[in-house]
């Protein structure tokens, strides 16, 4: 990195302007230098490494992505502003069918829990903010990798939610850049979806565990068994399978581990967790997401900093 410094001088109405270039392998200070994208702090789910308001988005002045090579345009664009960009609305050229929805040149599976229609795959699509894991390096990276063809791309929350980065850092409730659709926020879900609240998944735990209940967020201690497919997740499968865990997929949901990233652009766990997001705030650097583990037969809730990357499931507007 090429770093200058100016040092100007005024002195009997003269100006003396000294410039100075120096090589150096940092950015100019004790730090190292950013190897993904930047945080946004707080959280309760994996540890951030660093606070900055630009979020994980896309633009010049956050990080870019763990391969060193910047932001893909095929992204979308975004400012270099770090906290005005505001990504594609949402996953483009919809049509949603009896049993698929297409959306960006793919079409998913959909299926029908509790009344509700979901999409029975994660999300692959290239929008601003999202991601790839490689599994080989523990890397998030702009192109497509092979976790991204099974397992779809990952997301922060702003870059889930279509709204500017900076929202990785504010209650959507303070800011009217940052505010949430209700009943149904898209999202980068395609048109006629959005991404489910934390009602909605409390009523796909109920319909995957047979329970009923107001309470929530709801964590079940049964409906992952019935939620996961029955394969991609580490040594779980159905009933006779041989696998010491039970991935039943009773309910034909296809839950699938996609891991997840962190700000400075590491990645993890794929095969093993599923984090998928929800449009729920905690607060103004947190969001609810739900999870699964491939060895427990629980699915529940928790929260995390909006700016680490996960899985994105859409759910059909209902009528």
């Amino acid at each position: 990195m090429i770093v200058q410094y100016h040092k100007a001088a005024l002195t009997a109405g003269l100006v003396l302007a000294i410039s100075l270039t120096l090589s150096c392998s940092g950015d100019g200070d004790d730090n190292p230098p950013a190897t993904g994208i930047s945080s946004s702090g707080g959280g309760g789910g994996p540890s951030s490494s660093g606070v900055s308001s630009s979020g994980g988005s896309s633009s010049s002045s956050g990080g870019g992505s763990s391969s060193g090579t910047g932001s893909s345009s095929s992204f979308g664009s975004s400012s270099s502003s770090g906290g005005g960009d505001i990504p594609i609305a949402g996953c483009p050229d919809a049509v949603t069918g009896s049993n698929s929805l297409t959306c960006g040149g793919k079409t998913y599976a959909t299926v029908e829990i509790g009344g509700k229609i979901w999409m029975k795959e994660n999300l692959n699509y290239n929008a601003v903010g999202s991601k790839c894991g490689d599994a080989s390096t523990n890397t998030l990276k702009d192109e497509n990798t092979a976790a991204c063809d099974t397992y779809g791309r990952l997301y922060n929350w702003s870059a889930a939610m279509a709204l500017p980065s900076k929202c990785n850092s504010a209650l959507s409730t303070s800011d009217t850049d940052c505010a949430i659709g209700t009943p149904n926020h898209r999202g980068i879900c395609p048109s006629g979806w959005h991404i489910p609240s934390n009602a909605e998944w409390d009523a796909l735990y109920r319909s995957a565990d047979g329970t009923s209940g107001t309470d929530s967020p709801y964590s079940s201690p049964t409906a992952g068994k019935h939620l996961k497919a029955q394969d991609g997740w580490t040594d779980c499968g159905p009933s006779g399978s041989g696998k010491d865990y039970l991935c039943e997929d009773t309910k034909a949901f296809a839950a699938l581990p996609g891991g997840f990233g962190y700000s400075d652009g590491y990645f993890s766990n794929v095969g093993d967790i599923g984090y998928w997001w929800s449009s729920s705030e905690y607060d103004a650097n947190s969001a609810y997401y739900r999870g699964m583990n491939y060895h427990y037969e629980d699915a529940y809730w928790d929260y995390n900093d909006k700016s680490y990357l996960s899985s994105v499931r859409c759910l059909q507007d209902s009528p």
